[in-house]
């Protein structure tokens, strides 16, 4: 139950990242306004506490495996949101972090 609570904590933190990202980028670079980069900010925010609920207290671990959920997000977001098309590459890349993060945060530990 406690790595499942973790999964869906890195899926909300990493909707809140990727999502306030987008739309800073949307607001900035498609000249959406500041209403937009406002909301992206927020979001931005909401991801900084997101990761705080995580069960693991050592900051660095959270931080470094949610990077492994960043990457494939990322990819993820970008087809939804913007019609991009990986290439073999780009989901070898997205599934060797999503290893590493599954590697990082679930490893068994002694002590």
């Amino acid at each position: 139950m406690l790595v499942a609570r973790s999964v869906a904590l890195f899926v909300v933190a990493a909707l809140f990242e990727i999502g306030g990202a987008w739309l800073v980028w949307q607001g900035v670079r498609e000249h959406r306004g500041w209403i937009w980069i406002g909301a992206g900010v927020i979001a931005l925010g909401l991801y900084g506490f997101v990761a705080t609920l995580q069960p693991d207290v050592n900051f660095g671990r959270v931080l470094a495996a949610y990077g492994g959920v960043f990457v494939a997000g990322s990819i993820a977001w970008g087809m939804a949101a913007d019609g991009y098309r990986p290439d073999r590459f780009d989901v070898a890349g997205a599934l060797i972090c999503l290893a590493g993060m599954a590697v990082i945060m679930y490893a068994p530990r002694g002590g």
